[in-house]
């Protein structure tokens, strides 16, 4: 820990090299500094914390919906494209409407 005649001792060697005109903006930009540090910490120990996963672009949640759709028609969806997959949720569609008629 640094005492108290480190601490004039470190004051009077900026006070040399920087000159007194420039001590107020060096004091405010260390008093910035010293507040974003804190800041950074209590938000990382915060328990409301939370780090949360980017929202899917629409095209990736309508691709979840399908693939989401196939597997509830028991259609295998291993090694197939989206659009094929699309197609044969419109077959299996055609199939029931057809059935039902």
């Amino acid at each position: 820990m640094i005492g108290p005649t480190e601490m004039l001792l470190i004051l009077v060697v900026i006070l040399l090299l920087m000159g007194p005109s420039k001590l107020p903006s060096l004091a405010r930009a260390l008093g910035d500094a010293v507040r974003e540090y804190r800041r950074a910490l209590a938000g990382l120990s915060s328990p409301t914390t939370t780090i949360t996963a980017p929202s899917p672009t629409p095209k990736e949640a309508e691709e979840k919906i399908l693939i989401e759709t196939a597997q509830r028609l028991g259609i295998n969806i291993k090694g197939k494209g989206i659009k094929e997959i699309a197609e044969e949720i419109l077959k299996k569609v055609r199939e029931s409407r057809k059935s039902t008629q």
